[in-house]
């Protein structure tokens, strides 16, 4: 398996994919993810065409085992992102 592409890389090939310069798709980048983890962080849903849907779940309270004591402990409310993979993005992965 190859490594991830880092953020540096990412902005590189945005700008060459623009036909702009490495600082106007950083910021772009950034830009992206700040609304992104705004909306999510506020219990909205994104939906990137061609990508997929972020979007924020709530989870109750419930039991969880400790699995270096088997004690059962109480896990607070908390809040999951979850990530659905397009249809698009999956056939052109498989095609």
């Amino acid at each position: 398996m190859s490594k991830p592409m880092t953020k540096t890389q990412l902005v590189a090939a945005v700008a060459d994919a623009m036909g702009g310069d490495r600082k106007t798709a950083g910021a772009a980048l950034d830009a992206i993810a700040e609304v992104i983890a705004r909306e999510v962080a506020a219990g909205g849903t994104i939906t990137l065409p061609g990508v997929g849907k972020i979007a924020c779940k709530a989870r109750p309270e419930r039991l969880v085992r400790n699995p270096a004591t088997g004690e059962m402990v109480t896990k607070p409310a908390d809040k999951q992102v979850k990530i659905a993979v397009a249809k698009a993005l999956k056939d052109s992965v498989n095609a």
